[in-house]
């Protein structure tokens, strides 16, 4: 890589950090095609999960307190079995038609919304073991679901500091395991090893940043960025597979 790839692949992991940590998801649909570019899609999908996992880890720990436990509790529960055997599928082949038809579906979800908007209440946590189910399967699959999760995290009640904390805290458990089942189908090699911990640190600054403008952002100023997010993901997922 010259030194321009480096610096377009350094500055793409920094914003796409700092999206993730003000809308709560989105940085891997910033990060993953300029990887694409240079790695391949399977290796690419190797590197932005292990820097992503360096990305949810600090949001983690920056939103701790915040952190909805029994949510995270309930949803894990249930997603581990299932990102391992999506991810374990993932390996054997690119399931480019599942990933239009989530594309499709949360642009419905964001349809849905409008349409029916209700204020955020809160429901009980239980309901996450279902979620987790399908959602740890479908993140064992394609490259992202954190746009797809994010319209329940909101119906739930969760907003700013709680859902970017609590959303982190799930991502990050299900990534390591997803990393854990590369490694052991032999995907994740040791170069690619090494250049997912070279973005880590820039996800670290891009979190910090990102939390620094949460502060100062307002509910509903939150909530609809991660619509805009939502929509854009989903335009993505549906056009480009």
């Amino acid at each position: 890589m010259t030194l321009v790839d480096i610096l377009v692949v350094g500055g793409t992991a920094l914003s796409s950090s700092l999206l993730g940590s003000v809308a709560g998801t989105g940085g891997t649909l910033v990060l993953l095609p300029v990887l694409v570019r240079y790695f391949g899609m399977q290796d690419a999908v190797s590197i932005v999960t292990l820097a992503n996992a360096g990305a949810n880890l600090s949001r983690t720990v920056m939103y701790w307190r915040e952190v909805d436990r029994r949510v995270v509790g309930w949803f894990t529960l249930s997603s581990l079995p299932l990102t391992v055997l999506g991810t374990w599928l993932f390996t054997l082949t690119a399931p480019d038609l599942l990933t239009r038809l989530l594309g499709a579906f949360m642009l419905g979800m964001v349809l849905w919304r409008r349409l029916y908007a209700t204020a955020p209440r809160k429901r009980d946590a239980k309901w996450f073991l279902p979620l987790g189910i399908g959602f740890g399967f479908l993140n064992g699959l394609v490259p992202s679901v954190g746009p797809l999760m994010a319209p329940f995290f909101l119906a739930y009640g969760l907003l700013k500091g709680s859902y970017i904390g609590t959303d982190a805290c799930i991502t990050v458990i299900m990534q390591v395991t997803k990393l854990a089942v590369f490694k052991s189908a032999q995907v994740l090699s040791n170069d690619i090893m090494f250049y997912g911990a070279l973005l880590i640190p820039l996800m670290f600054v891009g979190a910090l940043l990102g939390k620094i403008l949460v502060d100062r952002l307002p509910a509903w100023v939150f909530a609809l960025i991660i619509e805009l997010t939502i929509v854009l993901a989903g335009l993505d997922f549906l056009v480009r597979g």
